[in-house]
């Protein structure tokens, strides 16, 4: 076998850590961030849903060029892999760029066209956010292209370590820069500023160690080679359009929430913190998977590469399962603990977490975890297809039939999400059956 057991528990737990810290030290941001004023947070409430839909079109292009990275590296060819590395760093940063430009220079036009006749102090506060935030994606970008690739060479722990750091730097930024030096919304997003700066240049310069599998020797001259691009395009483009929609999607159903009230805003917040606390196993299991299934693909071994999508998705069920069970019966505690809800929002929010775990334990790991072995596969335009046809036509059409024309309200938003799982299930899981993703590879 490729992987023994001892090289999965070493991939994979630092992934889990890492997604540990991206939820508990985001939280910790959040908070910090809150005392800038409602003004203030409303303003970065308002870029973070465009440097969300942003920084999952940067990682998706940085996915697929790990995943060609990952293939070559199946088929021991390293020097391939090196050089489809900087193939992608180049794509990638270029790219990052290009929309950050765009984003500075027309930061006011952008900000008017999404939200509106908003508050001025609120536009203000955007403005300021966005144009520091647009600063920041190139860096990211270049972040998030090292990350994959140290993760497509089995060695996780870089990236776990190198989020620690820029987490602690975010944060200890915005004590001085909001706390010491006044600097509010601005100080907030230099601190993120500086942190992905650290990032950024951390993954070039490791990347840049001769006793990686994955050696990019000199970023100065660059090597273009037109058919790597276009297989990391063919790859990254589908899981950015993937990713993207999926992203919009969230958004329209958030402002739908929004039309029931304060109750159900407040219980869907609630249920939305808790229900991303099993996620994280499945999503580092996720994670793990393009490695693993991507090297099996690229040695042209799909034995293997079968046997680790099943394992892994059990692994997911497996680990997940434990957190669902324990939440389900300790729901009304641990609503208890977001401080003095009103009784009828309590109520809504143990009534959605419940649901939640009834429905993602048989039905998540199968429709989020298993497609990420597809796409290692290079089976992109399947998932693609299969995830923005289900987000728009059950998530997004049978909220708003659910919820408002059925009468529903908050609950018919969550199980439209849950039809748009069992239907993604259904095609993921036949999909993988039938062996069409088998063969596909690009590297």
């Amino acid at each position: 076998m490729m992987f023994s057991r001892k090289d999965l528990v070493r991939l994979i737990l630092p992934l889990v850590v890492e997604q540990l810290l991206a939820v508990t030290i985001g939280l910790a941001d959040t908070v910090m961030v809150s005392t800038c004023g409602e003004a203030a947070i409303s303003g970065i409430s308002q870029v973070d849903s465009i440097n969300v839909l942003l920084i999952n079109v940067f990682s998706a292009l940085a996915t697929g060029g790990a995943i060609i990275s990952a293939q070559y590296l199946g088929r021991s060819e390293d020097d391939n892999a090196s050089i489809a590395a900087k193939q992608l760093i180049y794509t990638t940063g270029f790219c990052a760029v290009v929309v950050a430009l765009l984003c500075i220079l027309g930061n006011r036009y952008i900000l008017a066209a999404l939200f509106g006749q908003v508050d001025a102090a609120v536009m203000s506060n955007s403005e300021i956010y966005f144009f520091w935030s647009a600063l920041s994606y190139p860096f990211l970008a270049l972040y998030n292209c090292g990350a994959a690739l140290f993760r497509s060479m089995g060695n996780s722990k870089i990236s776990m370590f190198a989020s620690l750091i820029m987490n602690i730097i975010n944060i200890s930024g915005n004590a001085m820069l909001i706390y010491g030096a006044g600097l509010g919304v601005a100080g907030a997003a230099i601190a993120s500023l500086t942190s992905r700066i650290f990032g950024a240049v951390v993954m070039l310069r490791l990347l840049h160690h001769q006793g990686n599998r994955i050696y990019i020797q000199d970023m100065r001259h660059p090597q273009i080679h037109p058919q790597m691009i276009r297989n990391i395009l063919r790859l990254g483009i589908p899981n950015g359009m993937e990713n993207g929609m999926f992203q919009i999607g969230k958004i329209l159903v958030q402002g739908l929430i929004a039309s029931f009230g304060t109750v159900s805003i407040a219980a869907n917040a609630v249920a939305n913190s808790v229900a991303t606390i099993p996620q994280i196993s499945g999503g580092a299991i996720g994670l793990a998977m393009i490695t693993v299934v991507g090297q099996c693909v690229g040695a042209g071994d799909y034995k293997q590469a079968k046997h680790y999508i099943i394992q892994l998705t059990g692994l997911a069920y497996f680990s997940m399962g434990l957190f669902h069970l324990a939440i389900f019966f300790t729901a009304p505690f641990i609503v208890s603990l977001f401080g003095t809800l009103q009784a009828e929002t309590a109520q809504l929010a143990v009534l959605l977490i419940r649901s939640f775990n009834l429905f993602a334990l048989p039905f998540w790991p199968a429709s989020f975890t298993l497609p990420n072995g597809l796409r290692a596969a290079s089976d992109v335009k399947f998932t693609m297809t299969v995830s923005i046809f289900s987000m728009w036509a059950f998530r997004i059409c049978f909220s708003f039939l659910l919820a408002r024309y059925m009468g529903l309200g908050v609950l018919g938003v969550w199980l439209a999400m849950y039809i748009d799982w069992i239907f993604r299930l259904i095609c993921f899981i036949g999909r993988f059956v039938r062996g069409k993703w088998q063969h596909l590879q690009l590297a």
